[in-house]
């Protein structure tokens, strides 16, 4: 890859948050008042539905402060018919007994206790509201609130959703309802298969770093073998296609994703997210065709040596055009139908092809400039996703990861995993960072190892690999402590892996090298010693 297209895949580096996730279904929040009988988690609540006995639509609604706690398992409970409140907002005692049956109502003037006092002395099992607006709302106490012996459960629905179930019953037909608020596995399949995705990813790419940086020194060595004195003189430079980060660009990159971050959430809507899926579009044409040429130049080596001029492009290789088209397709078709249930997988291809690009293109050239790309983004991940709410009333990171104002599951820059033994399903998801940055360093371990003649035990590849994994999983443990609540994963991974590379490199009395220079002292076989 020349330097013109690897810089091109570089700008993709602004775009990559740095979060797992995989959704909440239990709400704390310590604003809301916490009283005698009303201190309930926010939980949400599912609502089977079925109409004249036929299964139907299933709703998802949010638990009150108040009542009593939604039943966690579906088969301890029945399906309970469904009667509409008259008053309709049951500020006051309805018409006619309810006799065990679930009362909706709107949710009109009165407190919210207030209808589900109403609604348990009518004779209601439970109570559903529904919400004068598309999105759900904390049902809370008010602090002055004495006498809160409630003893019914009360949820609140959506108005789409409300209105969805008023009209039915006012058409006359017969609902009734199951309500239940299943837990999340302790561990779901989805967070193994992340797992081991980023594991994977950076192991190939590393390999493949250190395999073309082998391949350059053996090329520079033939160059320097038969060459003049003058030659050898002259400062020799890397292969065109390796961008080399420096300490000032490491800084630069976490205050640019910043301040694209703050972009992200204030221009969050549909049509931005649309630029997002472009861009994510063409850096992973980029990525998958580097990485489907590397791998065929080894069977088709003529045709990825032969090249052709093209306008606007340059000298391509005959086997770059060849595959272009599959890539360029494979993209669009991800880009046309990515709302489909399987188009997690097109999605998750375009980005470990990306991320392998990019670390194959992007290099650490010694753990100094590792470290302060590390310890900034550490910082970043942290700031962004806990201490943004002090300024933003909510977590910046989370909102722009999970899509939030707009019609789309969440921002391209993430590889997910649906959550298939979830009862809530959903995704779980890891962002770019995660693995590209702890990455970068893991990629310079190998080259450093191969350089110094190193084997996996005595080198610090293995246990960079091993740090990085268990700094992974010890995210997901985080995750499933925090019941599903976003996670900034380098809060974990830097610690796990930067501090394995220092003190390894400490005790080994080779810290300095790592740090400065990247690279083995080693002497030129080609410069005579007088000249050393």
């Amino acid at each position: 890859m020349d330097r013109s297209r690897a810089l091109r895949v570089l700008m993709l580096l602004w775009l990559i948050p740095g979060l797992t996730y995989a959704g909440d279904i239990v709400h704390e929040d310590d604003k809301a008042p916490k009283l005698p009988g009303c201190s309930n988690h926010f939980i949400l609540v599912k609502v089977q539905t079925w109409i004249n006995n036929e299964e139907d639509s299933e709703f998802v609604g949010v638990g009150a402060r108040f009542g009593t706690t939604i039943q966690t398992k579906e088969k301890y409970t029945s399906r309970t018919p469904l009667s509409l409140s008259d008053p309709s907002d049951c500020c006051t005692a309805p018409k006619e007994k309810i006799a065990g049956d679930i009362l909706l109502v709107h949710r009109g003037r009165c407190k919210f206790t207030t209808k589900a006092k109403v609604a348990e002395a009518a004779g209601a099992s439970a109570l559903l509201i529904i919400n004068n607006r598309k999105e759900l709302y904390k049902m809370v106490c008010e602090r002055n609130e004495t006498d809160l012996d409630i003893n019914i459960p009360a949820v609140m629905l959506p108005h789409d959703a409300g209105v969805s179930l008023e009209r039915n019953l006012k058409s006359g037909a017969s609902l009734s309802v199951q309500l239940y608020s299943p837990d999340r596995p302790l561990v779901d399949t989805a967070e193994v298969f992340l797992w081991l995705m980023a594991i994977g990813t950076i192991l190939c790419a590393s390999y493949w770093s250190a395999w073309s940086a082998r391949e350059a020194s053996i090329e520079q060595e033939k160059l320097l073998k038969d060459a003049p004195d003058e030659f050898l003189e002259m400062e020799t430079t890397g292969s065109s296609g390796v961008v080399d980060i420096n300490t000032t660009s490491a800084i630069l990159f976490v205050v640019v994703a910043s301040c694209f971050l703050i972009l992200l959430y204030k221009l969050m809507s549909f049509w931005f997210v649309e630029l997002l899926v472009v861009l994510f579009a063409i850096g992973g044409v980029e990525g998958l065709q580097t990485c489907l040429v590397a791998m065929l130049s080894r069977w088709f080596k003529r045709a990825g040596e032969t090249f052709i001029k093209v306008p606007f492009f340059g000298a391509v290789s005959y086997l770059t055009l060849a595959v272009s088209p599959f890539c360029v397709a494979f993209a669009v078709l991800w880009a046309v139908y990515r709302r489909v249930s399987f188009a997690w997988i097109g999605q998750d291809v375009l980005g470990i092809a990306l991320i392998i690009t990019v670390l194959q293109i992007v290099r650490v050239p010694n753990l100094k400039v590792g470290m302060v790309l590390l310890s900034c983004a550490f910082l970043y991940d942290i700031f962004w996703v806990f201490v943004s709410k002090r300024w933003f009333h909510e977590s910046v990171m989370i909102v722009v990861a999970r899509g939030d104002r707009t019609a789309e599951d969440g921002v391209p820059m993430l590889l997910k995993i649906p959550r298939m033994f979830d009862p809530w399903g959903g995704y779980s998801i890891i962002g770019f960072g995660d693995i590209l940055l702890p990455g970068l360093l893991i990629a310079f371990s190998l080259r450093y190892d191969w350089a110094a003649r190193k084997n996996l035990q005595t080198g610090y590849f293995l246990w960079s690999m091993v740090a990085y994994g268990s700094g992974l999983l010890i995210t997901y443990v985080a995750l499933n402590l925090m019941d599903g609540h976003g996670q900034p994963a380098l809060l974990y991974i830097v610690p796990f892996t930067l501090g394995t590379l220092l003190t390894l490199g400490w005790r080994r009395g080779e810290l300095t090298n790592l740090f400065t220079k990247g690279e083995p002292e080693r002497d030129c076989p080609h410069i005579p010693p007088a000249a050393q």
